[in-house]
């Protein structure tokens, strides 16, 4: 018998983001290899369908529907019937980003005896910490009555998953700080789809660049992933201000919305853009499907995040070859090292940022030197099948441990 999987995330495709890309792979890995998933998530968009499939991959999409802090909560409403009614069509449901969602997830397992499995797509959703900006928004602390008694009613039920899965050291940090048993927590990485996300000759390069509307002699940075304040993009456009000054023929893309995130920066960097009328320095491109072709159309890759846990965007630019410009957070220090495929500097630091940009943009033979590097480390710790086969274990020793000999491996 192969498993049935149950995966609950807040947004999926085609909502571009890192967790909706991990989501997506490894729901598409699992199917390859016989096992049926599906993905239950928020009606993002209102002109999204309730229920479709993509390929073997059914999704079904809860209320309440469109954009809005408010909505996004609405998952608590939605999410427990949904799972209550679909719970004959999965043996385990696994949680990525369990900040809202988590607690019924593990309620409702509990409830009908499935495995549940946790995954942090972000620091601080255990802590607390990554509520912070929101909660500043309606004068509130991590320190207020009523959001500790939350937090804590809602970790204690958080604590009983079956497992939960670490992308980085400090994620299974948190875990173990706030009282998850270290037996149960799985270091397990992101990972990137190498089929799409691969370098490409000049000549190609030069013809994506034809089609994407891009100066074939410019020195192109992309920024891919969610346009949010905490990925350090308000800093990135005041250093391409002056770069773009300094030099001719450059220009930075950034690829992706700021969509329903608490800490979008979306219309302050379109202000900024606006008004110190870089237009012509930098483009927003949207929401668009062909991440890979702006990653292949571009010279350098850059995010000078602040706080990330484990950023997809890196490792796909990455598998691109090419060289990348990020801070030492999360498990990017684990994945860059400094100078060797990739360049270091510290959050925030406007001088570091606007120097390492600057070398990269005046030596191509780094830029080489440093993508093709960053393609190896790639290749050897984060391919999508290495990382799915981990899942695959994982969740076979959550089910047979739940009920033994009810699904046989099928790796």
């Amino acid at each position: 018998m192969s498993l049935q999987i149950c995966i609950l995330t807040e947004t999926y495709y085609p909502v571009v983001g890192g967790g909706e890309t991990q989501a997506r792979l490894l729901a598409e890995g699992l199917v390859a290899r016989g096992h049926s998933v599906l993905i239950v998530t928020r009606r993002s968009d209102p002109g999204l369908k309730n229920i479709e499939r993509y390929g073997q991959v059914a999704v079904h999409r809860l209320g309440f529907s469109g954009n809005g802090q408010l909505k996004k909560w609405g998952l608590l409403l939605s999410t427990i019937p949904a799972l209550i009614r679909l719970r004959g069509e999965y043996d385990l449901v696994f949680v990525s980003g369990f900040r809202i969602v988590g607690p019924a997830a593990v309620l409702v397992s509990k409830l009908f005896r499935k495995g549940s499995v946790l995954k942090s797509d972000s620091q601080g959703e255990m802590s607390g910490e990554y509520f912070e900006s929101g909660l500043k928004k309606i004068r509130l602390s991590r320190g207020n009555f009523l959001f500790r008694s939350f937090l804590t009613l809602r970790n204690s039920i958080l604590r009983k998953a079956d497992a939960f899965s670490a992308i980085s050291d400090g994620i299974a940090d948190e875990y173990r700080q706030n009282g998850v048993d270290p037996r149960q927590i799985h270091r397990i990485p992101n990972c990137v789809d190498m089929s799409d996300f691969y370098p490409v000759d000049g000549e190609k390069k030069r013809n994506l660049r034809d089609r994407l509307q891009i100066p074939r002699d410019a020195v192109v940075a992309v920024y891919t992933g969610r346009l949010v304040s905490y990925k350090g993009l308000p800093l990135l456009v005041r250093v391409w201000d002056e770069l773009s000054r300094g030099n001719a023929d450059v220009l930075l893309l950034l690829v992706g919305t700021g969509g329903l995130d608490i800490h979008n920066c979306e219309p302050e960097l379109k202000g900024f853009v606006r008004r110190h009328q870089l237009e012509g320095a930098v483009r927003f491109t949207g929401s668009v499907d062909n991440v890979p072709e702006y990653l292949q159309a571009a010279d350098i890759f850059v995010l000078p995040t602040e706080d990330d846990a484990f950023p997809s965007s890196l490792v796909e630019a990455m598998a691109a070859a090419l060289p990348a410009v990020s801070t030492p957070v999360g498990a990017i220090q684990s994945i860059i090292s400094d100078g060797q495929n990739g360049l270091l500097v510290d959050p925030g630091e406007y001088k570091q940022l606007h120097g390492a940009l600057q070398s990269l943009i005046d030596d191509p033979d780094l830029r080489s030197r440093l993508g093709t590097a960053a393609w190896e480390t790639v290749q050897e710790n984060y391919s999508a099948d290495t990382v799915t086969e981990k899942y695959l274990h994982l969740y076979q020793a959550v089910v047979d441990k739940l009920a033994p000999g009810r699904a046989a491996s099928n790796l």
